[in-house]
């Protein structure tokens, strides 16, 4: 759902820039954006500003699904973020970083690295 969220919030996104907003690989969110054309809830179509790249939209069922969604796709908290004025997100982050610099086991070389990566990278040591 929070796919089809995306999709909705910016038309003819690309599998790539998708996968940035989710936090996910880029083949991973090629499987899910796949199984999501398959169900009929998306379209891959030639972007209108660049005939050569493939962007998604939402098809009918796509619609239909978020209408019947009770709310967010993707949980409270980032819609509560959202709503947030700026220096509210700037005192929370400074805060947040005081509480990360106090947990046990950080690992820097994970910064930025997807879920679905860092599993792969644990795998193998």
């Amino acid at each position: 759902m929070w796919v089809l969220q995306e999709v909705r919030r910016t038309p003819e996104i690309s599998i790539g820039e998708l996968a940035q907003r989710l936090g996910i690989h880029q083949s991973t969110c090629s499987l899910l954006v796949d199984k999501l054309v398959g169900s009929g809830c998306l379209e891959k179509r030639k972007q209108q500003r660049d005939q050569r790249r493939v962007g998604l939209v939402l098809a009918t069922k796509g619609v239909e699904a978020l209408a019947a969604l009770p709310g967010p796709a993707e949980g409270v908290v980032p819609e509560a973020l959202s709503s947030l004025p700026p220096v509210v997100l700037k005192t929370l982050k400074i805060n947040l970083e005081e509480l990360l610099r106090h947990l046990p086991g950080k690992d820097e070389s994970y910064a930025r690295v997807p879920l679905a990566d860092m599993v792969k990278l644990t795998e193998k040591e």
